[in-house]
């Protein structure tokens, strides 16, 4: 997973989504409200059509899903799931862009602890802080934390949820990718022949699952080569980890 950064709607299309809500909240307060009905009749629309467009923009070249980043989004994904929360279900802050696998595992599973959700949501945290990634295996776990002496709640949930530690596929898509950003640190650390901002460009082309945000922020840092690229080049290590915290342009405030 990485972090991701929303990107505003052109306004007649948010105008369009907030229509489509205030209809709904009509219709469940009325108690005549069809959940599927009313999004199957949404998605035959220009509008959200021109919804799923920004979604996989903001996915990048690839389109992948927001939750695996190793297959392609296929679909829009309600993060508070439409049926049991309808109130949510046209609110742009609530959709993603998910793969066919990750939406038939998440389904309408939804835990929440004190009203809070305990499942990753990359639009507005950052899932390295709940979650931790096995460089033997490839599979993603949760993020221990040695001040409480336990592991992320919201990181155990989402990693059950969506199987994020039982899938060979997806574990061997994320062991190429902490591959690849190795071999680019080993092939440097020699050499330095290139310069840090180089070095940090070609991190980010490579990293296809948002692995950065670990081997900057979390354990990773601990883990050779990017060890020894922080003990040995802490002027390379800062340019690189500042690139890889915000790989895409500056988030844009959207209203909420």
């Amino acid at each position: 997973m990485r972090r991701l950064h929303r990107i505003p709607l052109a306004e007649p299309t948010e105008k369009y989504l907030a229509k489509r809500q205030k209809e709904v909240n009509a219709k469940k307060q009325a108690g005549t409200l069809e959940v599927e009905k009313e999004w199957s009749s949404s998605r035959k629309t220009q509008k959200m059509k021109d919804v799923v467009q920004v979604l996989r923009k903001m996915m990048g070249l690839r389109e992948r899903c927001v939750y695996c980043l190793d297959s392609h989004g296929a679909d829009i994904e309600h993060f508070w799931p439409k049926a049991p929360f309808p109130e949510k279900m046209f609110r742009w802050r609530n959709l993603l862009l998910c793969c066919t696998e990750c939406g038939r595992m998440k389904s309408d599973q939804f835990p929440l602890e004190g009203g809070r959700p305990l499942l990753i949501d990359p639009s507005v945290e950052d899932p390295w802080l709940y979650l931790d990634f096995d460089p033997v295996t490839g599979n993603l776990t949760a993020r221990f934390d040695a001040v409480s002496n336990a592991f992320s709640p919201k990181g155990e949930r989402t990693v059950d949820i969506l199987q994020l530690d039982r899938r060979e596929a997806l574990a061997a898509g994320y062991l190429k990718t902490w591959k690849r950003l190795g071999s680019l640190i080993r092939d440097y650390l020699p050499t330095r022949s290139q310069t840090p901002q180089q070095l940090a460009k070609n991190l980010i082309e490579e990293d296809e699952h948002g692995l950065l945000g670990w081997c900057f922020d979390g354990s990773g840092q601990n883990e050779p080569p990017f060890r020894e690229l922080r003990e040995q080049t802490p002027e390379t290590w800062k340019i690189c980890a500042g690139a890889a915290r915000c790989p895409q342009n500056e988030p844009v405030s959207v209203r909420q």
